[in-house]
């Protein structure tokens, strides 16, 4: 008796399912053997793939731990499910002794290795990376990919913009050989006063496909940080900085339709932006060289404001009074059309949104170079889709929300969560 409700604790604090301890001697060597060892490893994780990033979830499933990795569904759906692919496995073989798989390519589990480098980090290693090739080379193993990563043949992307940059993740990706470092991340915490319920959300990006984005909010605004990203825009990056403090009340459906229209409204909330950065700007280089007066020199280092970042979330205006109130009433609609000449990679995007928000969303060239944050709108469907409209490259992201379980992934406070984007920006810039 006490040896099965020891093996119940057991199993509750490392994710076993109580319905497990039936034979509860054996489930708890399982999970003293299994678990306990490598229990730092459950949750969610960023793999180090360059500025492609991913999102691997690692948990409990049955007697052993699987490492998944979470793939968006092929462009442009991004209302259909995540696919998930397994990179690894640990179990328990006859000697009741841990053993680590791989579980890449096509030819079945083979051996591995997973190592904690430092405190919220690991490596996984294969053993075995020949288990990884193909009969076919590697034309096979790119037909293979393609399939898998885009759902279609090469000849069937007619745009050769994409086929370089799909042929440049193939060769970027496949040299790691499952052979990855991983560091943890978190899920953002949930706060009342949220527009919606943060998380993970699947967004279009142009010729790049579909993206992972994680949705949080910070006092008056909204971020959106890629998960995983692009040789433009790598993962880690603030893709979105949401201004909450000034949304934006849209016109009639013909005047929607017209890109002019968009750009007055969007462009006069940014340049008024910029004036009071400016403003600020100048505020602070007073207050500098007021106390600096007698001392040498007398240049300023508060010229350089974070403007690039959009709005500051410093403004003294409170945030939208509405958005803790939809529990008890649901929000009043409006119609939503995009502009002409807005190209959107998914044609099927809602017809009627809630809110509407002045934005920045953040471009740059390959490589990363010259980034510039340009100014945009924030379009609230529902509580599990959002929209961007990027107005300089007059271009539509669509977000649908990731409804996948994630176990052991929640952020145990804010400071933590903070500081898990900071180090996240800092792993690609």
């Amino acid at each position: 008796m006490a040896s099965n409700i020891f093996s119940s604790v057991v199993l509750t604090m490392h994710g076993c399912s109580s319905t497990e301890t039936v034979n509860g001697g054996v489930i708890l060597c399982v999970c003293v053997a299994v678990l306990h060892p490598y229990r730092h490893i459950l949750g969610l994780w960023q793999p180090d793939i360059g500025p492609y990033g991913g999102l691997l979830n690692v948990m409990v499933d049955g007697l052993f731990i699987i490492g998944w990795m979470y793939l968006p569904p092929h462009d442009p759906r991004v209302d259909d499910p995540m696919r998930r692919r397994p990179l690894f496995r640990v179990h328990l073989w006859e000697s009741k002794k841990a053993t680590v798989e791989c579980m890449y390519g096509h030819k079945g589990p083979h051996k591995g290795d997973i190592q904690t480098v430092k405190k919220d980090e690991f490596s996984t290693k294969c053993n075995q990376t020949d288990h990884h090739r193909m009969p076919g080379g590697r034309q096979e193993e790119f037909r293979t990919w393609l399939e898998e990563e885009w759902g279609r043949t090469l000849e069937e992307i007619f745009h050769e913009h994409m086929q370089e940059l799909i042929l440049m993740k193939f060769i970027y990706t496949s040299q790691y050989d499952n052979c990855l470092t991983y560091r943890r991340i978190y899920l953002p915490p949930t706060m009342p006063s949220d527009l919606l319920q943060p998380g993970l959300f699947k967004g279009t990006y142009g010729s790049h496909g579909l993206e992972i984005v994680m949705l949080s909010f910070h006092g008056n605004s909204a971020r959106a940080t890629k998960l995983t990203g692009d040789p433009n825009v790598p993962a880690g990056q603030l893709t979105l900085d949401v201004d909450l403090t000034r949304p934006i009340v849209l016109p009639d459906l013909e005047q929607q339709r017209k890109i002019e229209e968009l750009s007055r409204l969007v462009l006069g909330i940014h340049e008024e932006v910029q004036r009071e950065a400016e403003q600020r700007g100048k505020g602070t280089s007073s207050t500098v060289s007021g106390a600096a007066v007698g001392a040498c020199g007398g240049a300023s280092t508060a010229e350089k404001m974070d403007v690039d970042h959009g709005a500051s979330s410093d403004n003294c205006q409170s945030g939208p009074s509405s958005s803790s109130s939809s529990s008890s009433s649901p929000p009043d609609t409006q119609p939503f059309v995009l502009p002409l000449g807005v190209i959107a990679r998914n044609e099927v995007y809602p017809r009627t949104c809630r809110k509407c928000f002045y934005g920045t969303g953040l471009i740059a060239g390959h490589g990363f170079t010259s980034p510039e944050r340009t100014p945009g709108l924030f379009v609230q469907f529902d509580e599990d889709r959002f929209g961007f409209i990027w107005l300089e490259l007059k271009s539509f992201s669509l977000y649908s929300r990731l409804t996948d379980h994630l176990p052991h992934a929640r952020a145990p406070n804010m400071e933590r969560f903070e500081a898990m984007l900071h180090n996240m920006q800092s792993w690609t810039s």
